[in-house]
């Protein structure tokens, strides 16, 4: 950090400058992340000026670490904007008007000159950008995009979260006028620079509703006995070009975003589901690991670098389900032999000490206005599996690879996917509630941690507190991560991973891409503030998953307000001082049960380190992991909230 000037007197003194990312909490509060820095920097509400939640900002830094204290800051200057976009209500004047954000934590409203007002009136719901604005102008300046259709509330929700979380709804005109000068076709002088195995079996297996593919599989049996099983990876990085605009765009939003209802692709369309998309029966130019594995399924020697392939049949999960559990079907005992083998990968897998954290998926049936009308949950099984611990396999190869390459003795900078080890204090507090189910840990080491946990995620199993433990366990985690710094990845017990399959949806995947490239073909360019677009790619991660999540809650209310007045079995999720949240366990649909709701059993207190509120005369207990009986009372959905009411208590 640079030395800053002494301030003006009556304000606080710089001791340095930093620039990072702004959040700001519900409270007011903010909070800035810098790269490199493990804990954020504090700025008090008084001191944001006009910054907002997501911009870019430059801080001056007013304590001293030293101090023991975490470090407080004043916004010193606006860098970048985090937000542009943004849905709102007008309000109309006489020569011009002003949009007021839905998004309470924007809190400018949005001016909007006479031309760019014309046609619309008061109260109209609109999608509004945001042109000027600099901190001497006390709103910004806007132009209307999108005049919004006030009756299809939930598709206006869906936009709004991909707006706050900083995603753009469209593509930029450059970037769509690039994206129409990119041949379709693949001529016979980039083919001939590719191993060449169209005439190798190549499949495709994906969810039913996919559009995409970005990964394929080929097999076949060596002279030698062994099996070559290829992972095949679209080449998006042939097409997406470093310094134009379309790669710019892609790592502006770093990764795609699925909502419910939606995706909201990093690429355009042309590119994930035409060019870059492996559809049977079309040449497709794919980034390719070819392994050689032995009975054991262990990988003899392997291949990395560019292919074309021709992908022969399309299989859903639910086609390649049926195979492996005995019914007849295309290509059945290429099937069956790469089943057996990816679960003899996925045993050594767990074996050499990762964690077994499957979960189960909640899925939307939605009817043609996207409105839910089921809740599916949806399992891992053995097909899903079989893609999984190949696309691993792949993934911890690439970056192996990556990591033995020397440039001038220095290591290739990479961007890995790390996962550090679990911080020992919530680990112990999770081990204490898990041992009042029977569960025992032992800290001896991180790999008795690992074996710790699949031990109570196998005994748990078919238990009612199954999922909330496996939740608990997953919150007493750290967060994966982009870096350059590989510190290994201990939730899957891999010395070296990174992501390599999906570049289509995952920028960091087309960073891997273009480094390997350069290895293989001994032209390293180092990528310059490397770290830098990690830390970004893990910041917009972190954004489309909140969004993703609200989502869901989203259409959890909307499918609940079908069932209000209705009673369900549910499982104590959370406990607060305020009440507690259920489960429901037919649809996985979570609500709040206030204290209010309890004030005729007895009084209660919240037990923090018991998960649990009890009662003070009663001892009653309501404990995470509990099971209850609950009548759904309200779903409020501008809240995304919904409340139930405590009917019989089933521990």
């Amino acid at each position: 950090m640079a030395k800053s000037k002494t301030r003006k007197s009556g304000k606080p003194f710089a001791l340095s400058l930093a620039t990072g990312k702004l959040d700001v909490a519900k409270n007011g509060m903010g909070y800035v992340s810098v790269t490199g820095q493990p804990v954020d920097i504090i700025i008090k509400r008084e001191h944001l000026k006009s910054a907002m939640n997501g911009d870019t900002v430059e801080v001056d830094i007013i304590n001293s670490p030293r101090s023991g204290k975490r470090q407080e800051g004043i916004i010193s200057k606006i860098i970048k904007r985090g937000q542009t976009e943004l849905i709102g209500t007008i309000q109309m004047n006489a020569n011009f008007a002003f949009v007021i954000p839905d998004n309470e934590s924007f809190t400018k409203d949005i001016f909007i000159n006479e031309k760019n007002s014309r046609g619309l009136k008061e109260g109209d719901r609109v999608i509004v950008r945001i042109t000027d604005w600099n901190e001497r102008m006390k709103n910004p300046t806007g132009e209307i995009i999108e005049k919004l259709d006030a009756s299809k509330s939930g598709d206006i929700a869906m936009k709004e979260l991909l707006l706050q979380a900083g995603f753009s709804l469209e593509f930029p005109d450059e970037v769509m006028e690039e994206v129409k000068q990119i041949p379709t076709l693949i001529d016979d002088e980039e083919i001939a620079k590719r191993k060449d195995i169209r005439n190798i079996l190549t499949i495709t297996i994906d969810p039913h509703d996919a559009k995409d593919f970005d990964d394929a599989i080929s097999f076949r049996i060596l002279k030698n006995k062994n099996y070559e099983i290829g992972v095949h990876i679209a080449d998006v990085a042939h097409y997406v070009k470093p310094t134009t605009a379309l790669d710019a765009e892609a790592y502006k939003r770093a990764t795609s975003v699925y909502l419910p209802d939606r995706v909201l692709p990093m690429l355009p369309e042309k590119i994930s589901n035409e060019l870059c998309s492996l559809r049977p029966n079309e040449d497709k130019l794919t980034f390719s690991v070819m392994f050689q594995l032995n009975e054991k399924a262990e990988v003899q020697n392997y291949w990395l670098g560019k292919t074309v392939i021709h992908s022969n049949r399309r299989f859903t999960y639910e086609e390649v389900q049926e195979i492996i559990e005995g019914k007849e079907g295309d290509h059945q005992t290429e099937i069956l032999t790469l089943h057996r083998l990816s679960q003899q990968i996925r045993k050594e897998k767990f074996d050499n000490g990762a964690i077994n954290f499957s979960s189960e998926e909640v899925r939307f049936k939605l009817d043609e206005n996207g409105a839910p009308i089921d809740i599916i949950i949806k399992e891992s099984k053995a097909s899903h599996q079989l893609i999984e611990e190949l696309m691993l396999l792949a993934n911890k190869t690439v970056s192996e690879y990556a990591s033995k390459i020397k440039k001038n003795k220095a290591s290739v900078p990479f961007p890995y996917r790390v996962h550090d080890t679990p911080d020992i204090d919530k680990l112990k507090s999770f081990a204490a509630f898990a041992g009042k189910f029977g569960h025992k840990f032992d800290f001896s080491s991180p790999a008795t941690i690992a074996s710790s946990f699949n031990k109570m995620i196998a005994n748990a199993s078919q238990h009612p507190e199954q999922e909330i433990l496996t939740t608990l366990a997953i919150r007493t985690m750290a967060k994966a991560i982009y870096t350059t710094e590989n510190i290994g990845h201990y939730g899957l017990g891999f010395e070296y991973y990174s992501h390599f399959t999906s570049p289509i949806r995952r920028y960091p995947d087309v960073l891997s891409h273009r480094i390997l490239l350069g290895c293989l073909e001994n032209d390293i360019q180092f990528i310059k503030n490397l770290e830098e677009q990690c830390a970004h790619c893990s910041e917009r991660e972190r954004k489309a998953m909140e969004a993703e999540r609200e989502a869901n809650k989203y259409k959890q209310v909307e499918f609940m307000q079908q069932h209000v007045g209705e009673e369900f079995d549910a499982v104590i999720s959370g406990v607060a001082a305020f009440g507690f949240w259920a489960q429901t366990i037919p649809h996985k649909c979570e609500g709040l049960i206030s204290l209010n709701n309890l004030l005729d059993l007895d009084e209660f207190k919240f037990v923090e380190e018991e998960y649990a509120l009890v009662g003070k005369r009663s001892r009653l207990k309501f404990q995470m992991g509990n099971t209850v009986r609950i009548k759904v009372a309200a779903a409020n959905l501008s809240k995304r909230q919904l409340d139930f009411e405590l009917m019989i208590k089933r521990i």
